[in-house]
């Protein structure tokens, strides 16, 4: 199966300065991939080189299969996207827009309209003036522009940008919905981690130019689940749990790596000395919490 993007040993220099350092990694059908980056890490340099705002040094970008550098137009008709806050014009409806953008590829037949506007669910307002319309709804309204070329690919930058808690949500669930029903491919950035974390079936980490993390979400945080223990006496529990694993003691509570076959035996050995356990407990980090052990606590960008 062809992935929906494929980058390879993609690069990026700005005079002597190296900017994007050799990353590669595909998005699939029907994915959404969270893309991650701190201030300054090249997240954005690499998504305008992905939508052709710019030129990579060198590598590889394909677009369903089609390079973006040896067949530009035809990679681009399978990529929609919208970065940061749709623009449109106030004074005409959601329609005129629409049909607006439609005009300028001629391959998108008049129908392609209703289709994504009843895909986006906006066929009750989309005659209406887009002056009057919440930010939710602009967004809405950007992705069916997006959607009209019919696309393997979206790319959504900051797609939750400015929205409250219940279009946070409203949104998610139609991201999520386009790539499960419709099969549409999702690349996404955003600075919500835990919305990431709802939304996304795998995320990319980048740091300085450098991809330093791509997987499956569950499994990223899985890899790093600690049990946290509290005991009475803490100094004597903590001296056992020490002959037999790495332990490391911050607020008030002593953190091991979390195995599931070797806690019954640490528990039981602590119990035999005469210890008394207060907690034992699985504690699995926040994408958030990964972000910040990854990148040394930079700030997302």
């Amino acid at each position: 199966m062809t992935a929906a993007l494929l980058v390879q040993d993609l690069n990026k220099k700005i005079g002597k300065r190296q900017i994007i350092k050799d990353i590669s990694f595909e998005v699939n059908e029907g994915e959404v991939f969270g893309f991650l980056g701190p201030n300054g890490a090249g997240k954005t340099t690499t998504i305008r080189m992905l939508v052709g705002l710019i030129k990579p040094t060198s590598g590889t970008i394909l677009i369903g299969g089609k390079d973006i550098r040896k067949n530009f137009t035809e990679a681009m008709k399978s990529l929609g996207c919208i970065v940061e806050n749709p623009e449109f014009y106030p004074f005409l409806t959601g329609w005129e827009n629409l049909a607006y953008f439609a005009r300028m590829d001629k391959t998108i037949p008049p129908e392609r309209l209703h289709e994504v506007a009843e895909l986006v669910g906006m066929t009750a307002r989309v005659h209406d003036r887009v002056s009057t319309y919440s930010l939710g709804m602009r967004q809405r309204l950007g992705i069916a522009q997006a959607l009209l070329s019919n696309p393997k690919l979206l790319i959504l930058d900051e797609p939750t940008n400015g929205l409250d808690p219940s279009g946070i949500r409203e949104m998610r669930d139609f991201i999520r919905f386009l790539a499960k029903d419709q099969r549409i491919s999702v690349l996404v950035s955003s600075h919500l981690l835990s919305e990431i974390q709802l939304l996304c079936d795998r995320v990319a980490i980048m740091t300085q130019g450098e991809i330093i993390a791509t997987d499956d979400v569950h499994r990223l945080l899985s890899d790093r689940e600690k049990a946290r223990w509290r005991f009475e006496p803490m100094a004597k529990g903590k001296a056992i749990l020490e002959s037999m694993t790495e332990v490391e003691e911050r607020d008030g509570a002593l953190y091991t790596p979390f195995h599931a076959d070797k806690l019954p035996v640490w528990n039981s050995r602590v119990v035999r000395a005469g210890v008394q356990v207060l907690e034992m407990q699985k504690i699995t980090p926040s994408l958030e919490d990964l972000f910040i052990e990854l990148t040394g606590g930079q700030g997302i960008d």
